[in-house]
């Protein structure tokens, strides 16, 4: 295997912090810096104990096959266990090889999301509505904070507008590859006949951009304070507090009603609106590189349908990858790890197979 010398230092050195940890509690900034080291090695050393092992047991079912003495139901069983290890150790390769492979700055930031329905109507607002329930529901089970910006909704409980962002560890390296056309094919409630209908909802995934970063020019924005809009009932906000902001150079426009606070609504529009404008300059910068837009992980091309979502069939299917599943309901609940990992798997694969072509 490739990297033993690089996975051994790393051992030492996990060992190393373990041990540093204990001896850190007066010094915070040392103990911060230590932590951070040991949640990086962490995963990569796990893996590489874990294939250490898996080949141990390869070496022991060897030895045991090639004992004379062996009866019948030894050698069986010593030959599924050494086929399971060998499939764990190919599986864990993979997983330490993308462990090593060098993170783009980008996969650790975090993101704004913006769902909208598209074509289906009612149908398309009710699953714009189930995507933003799974996106909340994943982000729950990976510990980040999810933010609600802007909400738009139907008066039968679907989602017309949805943009919310999501903070934590990792965020963009996993959400990176949710952007794009999302079809969903099932029977409708208000349907009688039982036809399954095929709606779709865009998704777009923004990478969030501090001010630092790119800076907004006010004379070229043009902000605008009006009542806020929704379904109806008691929660609409009789006060002036939504906010429009028009960045007039692009014609980019961007709303949040979500806050009473008009303050608070400006700083989450003046948010979005960065990240939808260091997205359109990554486009145009990533235009220019023709490699970059063949890929077929993570273009981030949103008229690209990526995903479709058969309930009668109970399957997702990723059309980029052509990866399948037929888990659908755990899917929608929030268990989206099985298509990111693959996603990601396929994304690194392709990177290295890049990286092949151009050694050659």
């Amino acid at each position: 295997m490739q990297f033993e010398d690089q996975l051994r230092k790393a051992e030492q050195r996990y060992e190393e912090i373990t041990e540093h940890l204990q001896n850190s509690a007066s010094d915070p900034e040392r103990l911060a810096a230590l932590m951070k080291e040991y949640k990086q090695l962490t995963p990569v050393v796990e893996a590489y104990r874990c294939y250490t092992a898996s080949r141990q047991q390869i070496q022991n079912a060897d030895e045991l096959l090639s004992d004379p003495e062996a009866d019948a139901e030894f050698r069986q069983m010593a030959q599924e266990e050494r086929k399971t290890a060998a499939e764990k150790m190919q599986q864990l390769e993979a997983e330490i090889t993308q462990l090593l492979t060098p993170d783009h700055a980008e996969d650790e930031r975090n993101v704004i999301v913006e769902i909208r329905s598209g074509a289906g109507g009612e149908e398309a607002a009710l699953f714009a509505h189930s995507l933003h329930r799974m996106y909340s529901m994943y982000a729950e089970r990976q510990g980040w904070k999810q933010t609600v910006m802007n909400l738009n909704e139907t008066e039968r409980g679907g989602t017309k507008e949805v943009i919310f962002s999501l903070s934590g560890d990792r965020v963009y390296a996993k959400m990176k590859f949710e952007s794009g056309v999302h079809r969903v094919q099932r029977v409708p409630e208000t349907e009688s006949q039982g036809r399954v209908h095929t709606s779709t909802v865009t998704v777009a995934v923004l990478q969030e951009v501090e001010d630092v970063e790119l800076e907004l020019n006010p004379n070229d924005l043009r902000i605008d304070v009006f009542r806020s809009s929704g379904a109806g009932g008691q929660h609409i906000n009789k006060t002036s507090s939504a906010i429009r902001v028009t960045h007039i150079p692009t014609g980019t426009v961007v709303e949040c009603q979500d806050e009473r606070s008009q303050y608070k609504n400006k700083d989450r529009a003046l948010s979005v609106l960065r990240a939808r404008l260091f997205a359109k300059a990554q486009a145009e910068q990533n235009a220019q590189v023709a490699a970059e837009r063949r890929t077929q992980v993570g273009s981030g091309d949103r008229s690209e349908k990526i995903r479709t979502y058969n309930f009668p069939q109970s399957r997702l299917t990723d059309h980029r990858i052509g990866f399948s599943m037929y888990r659908l309901e755990d899917v929608m609940n929030g268990d989206l790890d099985p298509v990111i990992s693959a996603l990601q798997s396929a994304e690194q694969a392709e990177k290295l197979s890049g990286e092949k072509e151009t050694d050659t």
